[in-house]
């Protein structure tokens, strides 16, 4: 896609000032987006329901407030009316456009999206980690109980549950662990850097390619293919002004 003949007519001094200021690519990413997106048909109770919300999360309960606002920001109307509208279209134009690549891309990255419960335990004594595995695993105490006495990370305050979270946000170390163990699992002791873990898998979370997936993977294939857009524009206006 072409950059836009609104930005080609901007004077090259102008350009040069946003370039100078980095406001060069936030400007050409938000044109981008209305040459996409603007044919996108939003309906019309869609549209209500988000100016709704804003005007909610805004807190915003009469006609004057709005209008206030708006002159607050330097808005009109239609600009507010595009803004909440914005994640309606990049859902519809992504799904359009591309729905046909989204489960290739869902199995491609299913090992980052499953997502994994389990507890944790860490200290830095390996003797003492040694020894609440041997507790827990004899059934002296509760995994919560000596996670909370004892855990020296974070996980200490919610007695060393962790997640849900994605399986791929863990070290490489504990990925591995938590991947070779069954649901309710104890595993042994083991080191990362300064720390000895003592985990416990509590529960898999496959994710699987529903209409959720389907339309998160739409919408980042559209990121992708926006972000690359925006390097080209940006190559060839930079070298423009350069030249």
């Amino acid at each position: 896609m072409p950059t836009s003949p609104l930005i080609n007519q901007l004077p090259a001094e102008v350009l040069q000032l946003l370039a100078r200021h980095q406001l060069l690519r936030p400007l050409l990413n938000r044109q981008l987006l209305v040459d996409t997106l603007s044919d996108i048909s939003v309906p019309q109770e869609q549209e209500q329901q988000a100016m709704d919300a804003y005007c909610k999360e805004h807190q915003l309960t009469d006609e004057q407030a709005l209008k206030d606002h708006l002159t607050l920001a330097g808005l009109s109307m239609a600009d507010l009316r595009w803004r909440v509208t914005l994640p309606f279209r990049i859902t519809s134009y992504s799904l359009e456009n591309f729905n046909h690549k989204a489960e290739q891309r869902f199995l491609e990255r299913k090992e980052q999206l499953d997502q994994v419960m389990y507890s944790l335990l860490r200290i830095k004594n390996v003797y003492l980690a040694r020894e609440l595995f041997l507790r827990i695993a004899e059934g002296e105490a509760t995994f919560a109980e000596l996670a909370s006495d004892y855990s020296e990370g974070k996980e200490k305050a919610k007695g060393g549950s962790i997640g849900p979270v994605p399986l791929c946000q863990a070290h490489p170390r504990l990925v591995e662990a938590l991947r070779s163990h069954a649901p309710g699992t104890l595993v042994e002791p083991f080191q990362i850097s300064d720390w000895w873990l003592v985990v416990r898998v509590d529960r898999y979370m496959p994710v699987s390619f529903d209409e959720t997936i389907r339309k998160s993977m739409c919408r980042e294939l559209f990121q992708e293919w926006r972000s690359e857009e925006l390097n080209v524009q940006c190559k060839a206006l930079t070298g423009t002004l350069q030249s």
